[in-house]
């Protein structure tokens, strides 16, 4: 297994709890959390920063993780970063969705912390 130590992950999220949740399980693997609490913020955050991958929820105030997502893969240098969609929405159009404007992965809430760890393996091969 690839080591991910020193590798950054972006976590755009509204709810607190949730994002505080999910970098405790990112610090824990020996990887840097940035944390955006809305869409632009992400959005912003995720071009002066270009983390190793990018964890969006749909929901959050002013752009949705949808729009940001689909504004980063038009944006040069963001094809090879991987997107995660993250959304309390399990509908298969949600899904669908999330793949049409490039998302890497969809995960749904709640998620466990194992499955969150098992994600973050996968991807940062």
């Amino acid at each position: 297994m690839a080591d991910k130590r020193g590798k950054t992950i972006l976590i755009c999220e509204d709810e607190e709890h949730i994002r505080a949740s999910i970098c405790y399980v990112i610090e824990k693997l020996g990887m840097r959390c940035l944390q955006a609490y809305d869409g632009e913020q992400g959005y912003a955050m995720a071009c002066s920063e270009r983390p190793d991958l990018i964890i969006l929820d749909v929901g959050m105030p002013g752009i949705t993780g949808f729009e940001v997502c689909e504004k980063l893969r038009a944006e040069s240098g963001f094809d090879n970063i991987p997107i995660v969609i993250l959304t309390a929405f399990g509908q298969a159009s949600d899904e669908r969705r999330a793949f049409e404007v490039g998302a890497d992965k969809y995960l749904t809430k709640p998620f466990s912390p194992r499955g969150l760890k098992t994600l973050l393996s996968e991807m940062l091969l």
